[in-house]
């Protein structure tokens, strides 16, 4: 059985190869609730998949992105990215992101992500 620390690094290498959608598919349960800052969550995998299909059609120019800390406790992952990249509806992006997963069966049930405007 892989520890919350494996998924996590494994997740977060997986996204730094432009596998985002690979990850997502491995690491996220069906009934996963993803939320951005205090906006309405999104439910379900399904719908969560073409939140992200969307976000990642968006990007314009990517110029990086690099996990900058990675917290572990029980049942909860949190980490801190650095973003750099063009999106197509808000122009220039770089910033800092916290993104806090809850987990259950080796799976991210829940995720929130903070970051200021």
């Amino acid at each position: 059985m892989t520890t919350l620390l494996e998924n996590i690094s494994d997740l977060n290498h997986l996204v730094l190869q432009g596998k985002a959608m690979e990850a997502f598919e491995k690491y996220y349960h069906e009934e996963v609730v993803m939320q951005e800052n205090e906006n309405p969550p999104t439910v379900g995998k399904a719908a969560n998949r073409q939140r992200e299909q969307a976000f990642f059609a968006a990007i314009r120019e990517f110029r990086g992105a690099q996990p900058l800390k990675v917290t572990v406790g029980d049942g909860i992952t949190m980490v801190e990215w650095h973003y750099d990249y063009t999106h197509h509806d808000w122009g220039v992006r770089n910033y800092r992101q916290i993104s806090v997963q809850e987990w259950r069966d080796g799976k991210i049930i829940k995720e929130k992500f903070y970051y200021g405007s």
